[in-house]
């Protein structure tokens, strides 16, 4: 029953009025803040990240919550739009919900990659029925609980359960699709959703470089690559993975960033910077990547062993081109370091690769730009690795290239949830003239009309 419950209870929600939902967004703002506590433990427990990546997503979900609660009104009110004749014809765009969205969430981040997508489709006058994967149930439960705790109706947000049979069911009832995860399961999906003419959505998965220009103070970069690098123990698909540095400052790039890199802490303690990877699958993927990699003439500068579930943060160099870990994404906390001779091969070499979510450069200001101009990425930071561009809530965010369609955050964030409606008002006359009027004299007053109208009409 969770769609046809989701569909009634969407028909009197979107009937509620955007001032009621915006309360009820900013009630749950203020929910995720005051009952943080609850909802960091549920986090780690079933995810095993440390407290502050996990505060991350508590911090994540009460800013997308605040700011789309204040734009929404603003976006969903009808828009003027110019009409086919001026004076004559008035025009204006309605928005109206899709229906009920689906949302097939990932593990690494369930609270802010479930919650932050279900917040502006349900502003939009939409239910949603949210597939969570089927490690973190516990924290997508507790997310609907606070939500329904802030006024949400029954039934407006669903929670439905269980493995690919359940995402199954999700693309094929849902009236629009958003999806996290891997680029090979988005193609599947968009595939899905195109046989069903469905909206899609997907922010998927990426190789993200970063850019150490002669320019950069070398210890500062060092510190913010660690960061871009093993935040969330890599398991991110903004984090970065590969390390361009030019080579006037390659030598003390490299000795700071593996400095910091081993003086980083394993342990879910507010005190600890790395947590454990998600499974002991997981595990044996990153580990036979590296390994693999090492055998075909990588070389290991530190890290490259795990205790339990915990992977020591690596650093490689001489990754060979042919090796799997140089093209395809690890998810976990890895990265190579490459020199290069000109900043023009360093744009070369990021650019070089099937995904385009995010990219780091790192120097002067102005010249950063101009390289982030040329890179081939949906967000690009400067000076930082990931977080300024997520953060920027009111910026797009979403992939180039296989790296995924659409965008979240954003006007566009919320209106992808929405159907535009265009209505047109015709006064005093059919565009096709007066009746009494010739049509040939009619295309002629409207020949001069529009020469006139090439300078006067924008």
């Amino acid at each position: 029953m969770t769609f046809p419950a989701a569909r009634h209870a969407q028909s009197q929600w979107s009937a509620t009025p955007v001032a009621d939902r915006k309360a009820i967004m900013l009630a749950f703002h203020d929910l995720v803040l005051e009952r943080q506590a609850e909802l960091l433990d549920i986090i780690q427990e079933e995810t095993g990240k440390s407290r502050a990546d996990a505060f991350n997503e508590v911090m994540d979900v009460a800013i997308t919550a605040r700011h789309y609660a204040y734009r929404a009104a603003r976006l969903l009110r009808p828009r003027r739009a110019k009409g086919a004749l001026p004076v004559l014809t008035g025009t204006h765009v309605e928005r109206a919900p899709k229906g009920v969205v689906g949302i097939i969430a990932p593990w690494n981040y369930p609270l802010s990659l479930a919650v932050s997508d279900a917040i502006p489709a349900l502003l939009a006058g939409n239910a949603v029925v949210l597939k969570p994967d089927e490690k973190t149930t516990g924290t997508a439960r507790l997310a609907a609980a606070l939500l329904a705790e802030a006024g949400l109706p029954t039934d407006v947000l669903q929670i439905l359960e269980g493995g690919a049979d359940a995402g199954q069911r999700v693309v094929a009832e849902c009236d629009y699709l958003m999806f996290t995860g891997s680029t090979a399961v988005g193609r599947k999906l968009a595939a899905q959703a195109g046989e069903r003419l469905i909206g899609f959505s997907a922010e998927l998965g990426g190789k993200n470089p970063l850019i150490v220009l002669p320019s950069a103070d070398p210890a500062q970069a060092a510190r913010g690559a660690v960061g871009a690098c093993f935040s969330n123990t890599g398991q991110l698909c903004i984090s970065v993975e590969r390390i361009f540095v030019h080579e006037s400052v390659a030598d003390e790039f490299t000795a700071e960033f593996v400095a910091a890199t081993e003086a980083l802490r394993l342990g879910q303690a507010w005190t600890d910077d790395v947590g454990r990877l998600i499974s002991q699958e997981h595990l044996g993927r990153v580990s036979e990547m590296v390994t693999t990699a090492v055998s075909q003439g990588a070389r290991v500068l530190t890290g490259g062993t795990h205790e339990g579930l915990y992977y020591a943060p690596t650093v490689l160099v001489d990754v060979p081109h042919h090796a799997d870990l140089y093209t395809r994404e690890v998810f976990g906390p890895v990265v190579y370091i490459e020199r290069v001779a000109t900043i023009d091969e360093a744009v070369t070499r990021a650019n070089e690769t099937n995904y385009g979510l995010n990219a780091s450069v790192w120097g002067a200001v102005r010249q950063a730009r101009e390289v982030a101009s040329r890179l081939e990425a949906g967000t690009v930071n400067i000076n930082e690795g990931f977080a300024a561009a997520w953060a920027s809530v009111d910026a797009p965010m979403g992939g180039w290239k296989q790296s995924g369609v659409g965008r979240r955050h954003a006007d566009e964030g919320l209106l992808k949830f929405t159907e535009p409606r265009t209505v047109a008002v015709q006064r005093l006359m059919p565009l096709s003239g007066p009746s009494d009027l010739p049509r040939e004299t009619y295309a002629k007053a409207l020949t001069t009309a529009l020469r006139l109208g090439k300078r006067l009409l924008r």
